[in-house]
């Protein structure tokens, strides 16, 4: 066994050890070893990221756009160079297996790439001579300080990835709060982005408990927050923040369906399917928890689910061959298990029983294999609570109509996603659907940095979505400045404007 190593807290440019007592176990869930231990930062400690974050904030904010970006591009650079490492160190620390894990991190790349063209997504709309004499421009500007509380299922994409390069671009300042579970992808990446050149105070992180991270939603100096987690959290975090006048995006649970039609391509369905639902162990919010099938295919499509499953391939999420890896920790596998035992309880009918699965020579891991159920009623929770593990619910339908009302009825809003090779259901699907984010014969479909992610109903709190032009526009705010230059003329005039001041264009008097 390795030795555990004590983590510290990121603040003014450099790692601080915290004079805390309380640590949180940070595991390595293949194996079940104690990988290091994050503290839970004191309450004066994550102020004092904040007031780091506050100091910076002016030199930040008036640095022209097209020097902030130069730190992204180096980044970028760094990035690339460090992408093996990273994507071993999110396998250790969170389970994911190698593919899955270096999405998570080439995700971080591609929000950091989109960002290095802040310079012309901050420029705003003008108009000359909007009334006679008059001129107006729209700037976009930075707010202040932001914080970012980040979960334990993506320790790089979410935090460095969905969080940290707008804010930053923008010429705001940021306090991540890391998921004590899973804190050290994204510290090391803190470290990339001194090495950039990212000036001290501009991005600090901590790890702390629930109490201490309470105190970001009320910060005076804390002008919004960035939050992804769960629905009762985010929904506290949204009501508290707002009501203390910061700006909130909260990205919450999901229960995604997928509506599979008679005429869909049963196989390649079925792979798809498989990717989505037992992809980096189902504890995404963007997995596909639920799939809604025409009864006439069902038997069919649920065999070769059934097959397909049986052949995966469970192991250390380190290790080329697996294709699964373990869940995050034994407290989440738990939770889990609990939700197998109620959808059994509740009368789905187990095919896969993922709770028996014993992975030779790392027993003590936190594996828990496919978990599969079929005639899952509309109204057992096992398929409309968010379980966030490898389990699959199969519920049948007579028709189109009878599956689009079904998903609909959801209180979740994430994605949605319609298997078919009709363009006519394809086309009524993403019209109809309440899903933000849609797929047609795309199992995941993911965000991109360029566009958003889009959730809706209690999938996400706020207005303005993560990422793409929403979260340019959530971390920067609107100003307009008119202008009107006096001719010689009128200077030696002097005369007096009615109340509107030339900013309106009454009607001609005939």
């Amino acid at each position: 066994m390795s030795e555990i190593k004590q983590l510290q807290y990121w603040v003014d440019g450099g790692w601080k050890t915290s004079t805390t007592t309380k640590y949180m176990d940070c595991y390595n869930p293949s194996t079940g070893e104690v990988l290091a231990r994050a503290p839970q930062c004191t309450v004066e400690e994550v102020e004092s990221t904040i007031a780091s974050a506050v100091k910076a904030y002016p030199a930040w904010s008036n640095t022209p756009p097209n020097k902030r970006v130069q730190v992204l591009f180096r980044m970028k650079a760094l990035l690339d160079k460090h992408l093996d490492e990273l994507t071993l160190m999110v396998a250790r620390e969170n389970g994911k297996v190698l593919d899955e894990a270096m999405g998570d991190v080439l995700k971080v790349t591609e929000v950091v790439e989109f960002a290095c063209g802040i310079t012309h997504l901050l420029k705003g709309p003008a108009l000359m001579n909007c009334t006679v004499g008059y001129d107006t421009t729209q700037y976009m500007e930075s707010l202040g300080v932001f914080a970012g509380i980040a979960p334990w299922n993506f320790p790089a994409m979410i935090p460095m990835g969905w969080m940290a390069p707008l804010c930053i671009a923008t010429g705001n300042t940021m306090i991540i709060k890391a998921a004590s579970f899973c804190p050290q992808t994204a510290m090391r990446i803190m470290e990339l982005w001194a090495e950039a050149g990212l000036p001290p105070g501009v991005l600090n992180l901590v790890t702390c408990s629930r109490h201490e991270a309470e105190i970001f939603l009320r910060h005076p100096d804390v002008k919004g927050i960035s939050f992804v987690g769960s629905t009762s959290v985010g929904r506290h975090i949204y009501e508290t923040a707002a009501a203390n006048g910061k700006r909130v995006q909260c990205l919450t649970e999901a229960k995604n369906h997928a509506l599979v039609l008679k005429d869909a391509a049963l196989e390649r369905t079925a792979r798809g399917i498989i990717n989505s639902a037992y992809g980096c162990a189902g504890e995404r919010c963007m997995a596909l928890p639920v799939v809604v099938v025409e009864e006439e295919i069902a038997d069919k499509l649920v065999a070769l689910l059934k097959e397909q499953l049986e052949k995966l391939k469970i192991g250390p999420a380190y290790e080329p061959t697996s294709k699964m890896g373990p869940l995050v920790n034994a407290e989440h596998k738990a939770f889990v298990s609990n939700w197998i035992e109620k959808g059994i309880e509740e009368g789905a009918e187990l095919l896969l029983d993922g709770r028996k699965l014993v992975v030779n020579g790392y027993e003590n891991g936190f594996y828990l294999g496919p978990t599969l159920f079929d005639h899952v009623a509309p109204d057992m929770s096992i398929g409309k609570k968010e379980v966030f593990g490898p389990v699959l619910c199969v519920k049948r339908v007579k028709n189109f109509e009878e599956g689009i009302e079904l998903m609909n009825s959801s209180e979740f809003a994430n994605g949605s996603v319609i298997y078919t090779q009709s363009g006519y259901y394809a086309r009524e699907f993403a019209k109809r659907t309440h899903g933000g984010q849609v797929g047609i014969n795309v199992g995941i479909p993911v965000p991109l940095g360029v566009f958003g992610f889009t959730g809706h109903k209690n999938s996400f709190f706020g207005d303005l979505h993560a990422m793409g032009t929403d979260g340019i526009r959530f971390y920067t705010e609107l100003k307009s400045v008119t202008s009107h230059w006096f001719s010689e003329d009128e200077a030696r005039e002097g005369k007096v404007l009615n109340s509107w001041d030339g900013m309106i264009s009454f009607p001609d008097k005939k």
